[in-house]
């Protein structure tokens, strides 16, 4: 990641241990500004209220709004933030779904560093 420049991501995720990990996993590798919700729909709230991340944690199975909702959602709004899928999801077929409705990438859960590094890997290339 550059130097000096400052990632904001965004937890979304109904399960408050998940979201505690998540976010520590951030906050270790250098993503000090992060923000939690419980659904979907908070998350596309948040982008309508004027607020912006570089980086979404996108549980896909939640109640309220699914995370695969959410993402098709903000991907219409034009919504540019990488965005990446979690899921405890082992089926192929559901993970290729969840691509479908935009996301940069599902990974599988709970999040590993190795994940974590991959992900701001691919932030770096396209914040640069």
């Amino acid at each position: 990641m550059e130097e000096g420049k400052r990632v904001c991501a965004l937890v979304v995720d109904d399960d408050r241990l998940s979201q505690r990990v998540h976010a520590a996993l951030l906050r270790k590798y250098g993503i000090l500004e992060t923000e939690v919700v419980e659904n979907g729909k908070e998350a596309v709230d948040l982008f309508k209220s004027g607020k912006t991340f570089d980086l979404v944690i996108m549980d896909l199975e939640m109640p309220v709004m699914d995370g695969s909702e959410a993402t098709r959602e903000l991907r219409e709004m034009g919504v540019t933030s990488m965005i990446v899928g979690v899921t405890a999801c082992e089926v192929e077929a559901e993970k290729a779904e969840f691509m479908r409705a935009g996301l940069d990438a599902c990974w599988d859960k709970p999040l590993s560093g190795s994940a974590i590094i991959a992900m701001l890997d691919e932030l770096a290339k396209k914040l640069l």
